[in-house]
C-alpha cells in the first residue's frame, strides 16, 4: 500500500507558520505530515529582541492575524516583544521537536505548543528550561526529554537544517511554510497556504491533490496551481 506524506517545511519562529497551524492540524487528520525545520533564525540570523525588531514584526503579525484568525496574546505583544533580554533563535525549538519525535513521534504536537507559548503566552522558547517545561505539558517525561534535547542540539539539528535546505532546493520552495505532497515516490509542491483561515476546507482540497483525483476536478493540482503564495517567511523576514 502506498503511503501519502505531506512534507511541511517550517520554522518555529515563522509567523505565517503559526498562521498555518490550523491547516496543519486539519491535514494531520488526513495524511501523515512530516516536519522539516529550516532554521530561519539560527546561527548568524538569530536576533535579540529590540524596539526595531518589534516595530518590524508588528505589522506582519497584524496581517497574519487578519488572514488566519490566529490570536496574538498580550503577553507576546506587550511582554516578549518588549523583553530586550530575549533572543529569537530557531535552533533550540527545532532541536526540541527532533527530541520529541525521537522520544514519542510527537514533534508536531510540540510545535503547536511552542507556537502557542511564543505568540500567545510570550514565553522564551529558545531557552532550555522553557522547552523542557513545554514538553512536560504535552505529556513527555521531563528528564528523558531534557536528555534527548541535549543530544539533538548542535551537529544533529544543523544536519537537519541542511537536509531541509536540500529539500527546498529540490522542490523549489521559496520560504516557510511550504508544503510538498509525496505519493507513489513523486514529490509535488502544493499551495496549502492558499487555505489560510479555512482549515475546514483542507480535507477536500488535499484529496483533490492526490494522484487518484479526477483530471477535471474543480480543485487545482500542483501543476496547474498559480505561483507559490506570498504568505511566507524567508531568511529576510515575513511577507506582508
Amino acid at each position: 500500500m502506498t503511503t501519502t506524506l505531506l512534507h511541511y517545511i517550517h520554522d518555529p519562529l515563522c509567523g505565517w507558520c503559526y498562521g498555518a497551524a490550523p491547516l496543519v492540524a486539519a491535514a494531520r487528520a488526513i495524511v501523515t505530515v512530516r516536519a522539516h525545520g529550516g532554521g530561519m533564525m539560527s546561527g548568524a540570523s538569530r536576533q535579540a529582541v529590540t524596539p526595531q525588531l518589534r516595530a518590524y514584526v508588528m505589522p506582519h503579525d497584524a496581517r497574519i492575524a487578519e488572514a488566519s484568525g490566529q490570536p496574538f496574546g498580550e503577553r507576546y505583544v506587550e511582554g516578549l516583544l518588549r523583553d530586550c533580554e530575549a533572543v529569537f533563535d530557531s535552533e533550540p525549538p527545532t532541536a526540541a521537536m527532533l527530541a520529541a519525535d525521537a522520544l514519542a513521534g510527537r514533534g508536531l504536537d510540540l510545535l503547536a505548543r511552542l507556537q502557542r507559548a511564543h505568540y500567545v503566552e510570550g514565553r522564551r522558547i529558545a531557552e532550555r528550561a522553557v522547552l523542557v517545561d513545554l514538553a512536560a505539558e504535552i505529556g513527555l517525561d521531563a528528564g528523558g526529554f531534557a536528555q534527548a534535547l541535549d543530544v539533538q542540539m548542535g551537529a544533529p539539528v544543523q544536519a537537519h537544517f541542511r537536509d531541509t535546505w536540500a529539500l527546498m532546493s529540490q522542490v523549489g520552495a521559496r520560504g516557510f511554510p511550504s508544503f510538498v505532497l509525496e505519493s507513489e515516490g513523486v514529490r509535488r509542491p502544493v499551495d496549502l497556504a492558499r487555505l489560510m483561515g479555512r482549515p475546514q476546507d483542507v480535507r477536500g482540497w488535499l484529496l483533490g491533490q492526490m494522484p487518484s483525483a479526477a483530471p477535471d476536478s474543480a480543485l487545482r493540482t500542483a501543476d496547474s496551481a498559480p505561483a507559490p503564495s506570498a504568505l511566507v517567511c524567508d531568511a529576510q523576514g515575513c511577507a506582508l
